[in-house]
């Protein structure tokens, strides 16, 4: 990891703060199609009480809620925006976050631009980037059981019934 990439990673104590503060979430890149990681993290956080807004001009609506063709569509106040999208539309998005009053910037996993990070920490924003929103929530809050994952079907522990 680039110095400047580790200037921005985040610590725990900070990822609780943002995700136990942050409760209108922005999702910039929701797809419908529910194989997408991005649908697959919108449902998780919806599941887990955050207002989910999708942002895609593809569709009008996603995951039951009226889906927005940008940030500045959206007629309500925004805590957190979370980019679905290559690294290079990011500094575009960070100004728009910006410009709508969001107070946290998440870039997903694989989705890095220190670029996006400087200027949305130089407007007062929170950054978080190349980390999954529902991973992290999951983490710090007790969500790892959520479709499957920790269910004690995946052990350790060796069973019984095998032999030595």
């Amino acid at each position: 990891m680039c110095a400047a990439v580790a200037d921005f990673d985040t610590d725990v104590p900070t990822l609780r703060r943002i995700l136990a503060g942050a409760k209108t979430v922005a999702v910039v890149g929701l797809s419908a199609n529910w194989q997408r990681p991005s649908n697959f993290a919108a449902k998780y956080m919806q599941a887990h009480g955050y207002r989910v807004i999708p942002v895609n001009p593809a569709y009008t609506t996603v995951l039951g809620e009226r889906c927005y063709p940008s940030l500045a569509a959206i007629p309500e106040p925004i805590d957190m925006v979370d980019c679905f999208r290559a690294s290079a539309e990011i500094t575009a998005l960070a100004r728009e976050a910006i410009a709508v009053g969001a107070k946290v910037l998440w870039m997903q996993l694989g989705v890095i631009n220190v670029e996006a990070a400087v200027i949305a920490r130089a407007a007062g924003l929170e950054v978080v980037m190349d980390r999954c929103v529902k991973i992290e929530h999951a983490r710090l809050f007790g969500g790892l059981n959520f479709v499957g994952v920790n269910t004690q079907i995946i052990s350790s522990k060796r069973p019984k019934y095998l032999a030595n």
